[in-house]
């Protein structure tokens, strides 16, 4: 069951979200009803609803909803949460908002094989903001696809400096063994600061230029943790760097939450 606001969700209640697309969201792992990063998603529903709507979120109760939304399933779940206001059309996006909080589920699949990616020159609006606006994403993957790879790893417009995958953030092996998080204007992902708090890292350029020197790439989110990537257009990373183990073991070593 989705629910809006606490509430079986309808048809009719979708209908400005899908049709204004205006609004933000974070999206949790849940295992068993616990969650690596809670105050970290809550955070970022905070902050964005401020930037997007102007309005203070209600912390509490989104918990309260993530838990009501949970309740009595078991296993491993991606459960998104995304705040729209139905109440704001195209002609005036501008008026006083009321966020209303949309609680949705699906199940997560097992280990997913390595990434081959290819570069595109891109960079989301407001990339500091998980909002709803996919489509330039989406139409990234799909043509990345359509040409043979699985995503895209975007390339910040005029500068050739790799800043982030499509729908996950991307981080480096370098060749002194160091891990390495871009330098560049990209969504500040839970994954990846909760990464950052068990690793040792550096956040610096990378431009396309040094990808024949990486030893290895990852992508991180919520619902994929550390997926290696195995290959940058055509230069080919090592998928199996034993970095990737340490780093996936650090990550499943994070204590969680209970919603």
């Amino acid at each position: 069951m989705d629910y809006l606001n606490g509430e079986p969700v309808g048809v009719d209640a979708l209908k400005a979200l899908a049709l204004t697309n205006f609004g933000h969201f974070t999206t949790l792992r849940v295992d068993d009803g616990r969650v690596k990063g809670l105050a970290l998603h809550l955070d970022r529903l905070a902050a964005d609803c401020r930037t997007v709507f102007d309005v203070a979120l209600d912390r509490t109760r989104v918990r309260a909803l993530l838990g009501q939304a949970v309740d009595g399933r078991t296993g491993s779940l991606a459960v998104r949460v995304t705040v729209f206001d139905p109440g704001l059309g195209v002609a005036r996006p501008g008026a006083d908002a009321e966020p209303h909080l949309l609680v949705t589920c699906r199940p997560v699949g097992g280990p997913l094989a390595p990434l081959r990616v290819t570069t595109v020159a891109y960079q989301r609006e407001m990339p500091e903001v998980k909002h709803v606006g996919l489509f330039g994403q989406l139409a990234t993957r799909r043509a990345a696809q359509r040409a043979g790879a699985d995503d895209a790893l975007f390339v910040e417009p005029g500068t050739d400096v790799l800043s982030e995958g499509a729908t996950w953030n991307v981080g480096f092996v370098d060749a002194g063994g160091q891990v390495v998080w871009p330098a560049a204007r990209v969504l500040p992902g839970v994954t990846m600061r909760l990464l950052q708090d068990v690793h040792p890292w550096q956040r610096r350029p990378v431009p396309r230029t040094e990808l024949p020197d990486l030893r290895a790439a990852f992508a991180t989110n919520a619902a994929i943790g550390v997926r290696p990537l195995a290959a940058v257009d055509d230069v080919p990373l090592d998928a199996d760097h034993p970095l990737l183990d340490v780093l996936r073991q650090r990550y499943r070593e994070l204590p969680a939450d209970r919603l």
